[in-house]
């Protein structure tokens, strides 16, 4: 007769459930679900001209869709998810659908000082490199910012200059100082990794005694900033070239601007020290970086996952794929981007501005 002696099986628990835990952790992820199914309606909503159109004039499905030369049923389901969602209004004793002054405010205006969808653009961009980001997860090759898709370039410049427009010549450059009087008499400014060149032909619109020029290593984006040059009638002050900011060769110059692009660099010490050659003894460094804490704990709320979200796809990949050993990732925080600051050899640092989705730091040789 054989025994088990069972005093010598491992038995692990199956830890208990809280079935209310359970239940509100899965109604987040209801939330969660619908958000990331809104991002293409609302990308859709825009491309469509649905938003403006309803903005225009509240109605239904077949009055949407007759002004905007779409299908009525497809607009149906769309209005619906939209009232579903808080994007729209919905009359149900009417069966007819409207917008508040502040959906059609932050839905229908790109070039307003606040635009939701371009955050959306910026979102499914970055989503379709999927295959390419888990591949780098497995590798630790990274994945550079110029192989992603053209959404991500246009959904960039969307997302973040609605905040230039409303802050940028308001408050940072008032708030550095004896910046804002150089541009005034004529200062001259590089502006680097500026994608689209929405910084610098702000900057350039608003002081036409001051000369540009706006550098990115991304060829497709600064053949865009050029155009828009031309376009705003600013060419003759303002220059785009191809170049990384490790690669800055100008000199003597009064200011300097990063906008949201120290922290996806894998060199952003070089860039740095490069920044300090280029400057006047005098010069201004205004560094624009992410809203972040020091600490990942402080970062644990809204708007640190949404960067979180959009550096694991960008930021972090990005500087891992270049030389230089850095991937501080969209919160990295002012205690970081300070380090690298004073390791370039800067000796004046300073925050001199915040807003829900920026710091503003000045830095001077």
């Amino acid at each position: 007769m054989t025994t088990i002696d069972h005093s010598a099986e491992e038995t692990t628990a199956t830890p208990a459930v809280d079935m209310d835990t359970l239940m509100a952790f899965v109604g987040r992820f209801v939330g969660d679900l619908g958000a990331t199914m809104a991002a293409g309606n609302v990308v859709l909503g825009e491309r469509l001209g649905l938003y403006r159109a309803l903005a225009q004039q509240p109605g239904d499905a077949r009055s949407l869709a007759a002004a905007t030369g779409t299908d009525p049923r497809h607009v149906d389901e769309w209005l619906r998810g939209q009232a579903a969602g808080g994007y729209v209004e919905y009359d149900a004793a009417a069966s007819t659908y409207s917008m508040t002054p502040e959906q059609a405010f932050a839905l229908t205006d790109p070039s307003g000082p606040v635009f939701l969808p371009g955050a959306f653009e910026l979102a499914l961009g970055a989503l379709k490199a999927q295959p390419r980001i888990e591949e780098s997860f497995r590798t630790g090759a990274g994945f550079g910012w110029g192989e992603h898709d053209s959404d991500v370039f246009t959904g960039c410049e969307r997302f973040f200059r609605p905040g230039y427009l409303m802050h940028l010549l308001a408050e940072w450059l008032p708030a550095l100082d004896g910046v804002e009087a150089k541009l005034r008499t004529g200062a001259s400014v590089a502006d680097l990794g500026c994608g689209h060149g929405a910084s610098t032909l702000l900057m350039a619109e608003a002081f036409p005694a001051s000369s540009f020029v706006g550098s990115d290593y991304h060829a497709g984006s600064i053949e865009a900033a050029r155009q828009r040059a031309e376009e705003a009638g600013v060419g003759d002050r303002v220059r785009f070239q191809v170049a990384s900011a490790q690669e800055l060769s100008d000199r003597e110059l009064d200011l300097v601007t990063t906008f949201d692009c120290l922290h996806d660099m894998g060199d952003p010490l070089t860039a740095a020290r490069q920044v300090r050659q280029a400057l006047a003894a005098d010069g201004t460094w205004m560094i624009v970086e992410p809203a972040a804490g020091d600490t990942v704990a402080s970062n644990l709320n809204p708007v640190g996952r949404v960067y979180y979200g959009f550096s694991t796809y960008l930021c972090v990949p990005n500087a891992v794929s270049q030389n230089g050993g850095y991937a501080l990732g969209a919160q990295a925080g002012e205690a970081a981007i300070h380090q690298v600051i004073t390791d370039a050899g800067f000796t004046r640092f300073r925050r001199v501005a915040e807003t829900p989705f920026n710091n503003v730091y000045e830095a001077r040789p």
